[in-house]
């Protein structure tokens, strides 16, 4: 609920409250992300959906739109554990590309990080790394930050 809600509205739910969001998000038949299996077991979880519907992109000065044009996000990732650096996020982008096309997006983008160094701790990189982005075959489309490359992929 990180990217749907106002600060306060955030803080204030905080752990069940933001659980109970996003429930009903899901309970009124909107998809709020995709979920990756590895031998039958969840294994990540990666946020997709149109721009719109992470009203905190656009009030911040980073992650503003570049342009008019409508697009969707992937905004931020979760991988379990044990299947970490394992590809697990390169199929949760593959698979969000494919779920916004079907959708009728022709824009996709991410927000990700770009360590200064190279490694960056997970819990960090929630938003995904620049590097998985460019591999997924996503090109810069802005850069308002030193760590914060501004990603899109054109379908």
């Amino acid at each position: 609920m990180w990217w749907r809600l106002a600060r306060p509205a955030f803080v204030k739910g905080k752990g069940a409250g933001n659980r109970r969001a996003l429930k009903r998000i899901v309970d009124a038949g909107r998809v709020s992300g995709l979920i990756a299996y590895a031998g039958g077991v969840p294994a990540g979880w990666c946020s997709v959906a149109p721009r719109e519907d992470f009203p905190v992109l656009s009030r911040s000065r980073v992650l503003a739109p570049v342009d008019d044009n409508p697009v969707w996000s992937i905004v931020c990732f979760f991988v379990a554990k044990p299947f970490r650096r394992t590809g697990i996020t390169a199929a949760l982008i593959e698979g969000a590309l494919a779920y916004a096309k079907k959708k009728g997006a022709s824009i996709v983008e991410g927000y990700p990080v770009e360590p200064k160094k190279g490694v960056m701790p997970d819990a960090f990189a929630y938003t995904g790394l620049a590097s998985s982005f460019r591999r997924a075959g996503f090109v810069e489309a802005a850069r308002r930050s030193a760590t914060r490359p501004f990603m899109r992929y054109y379908l």
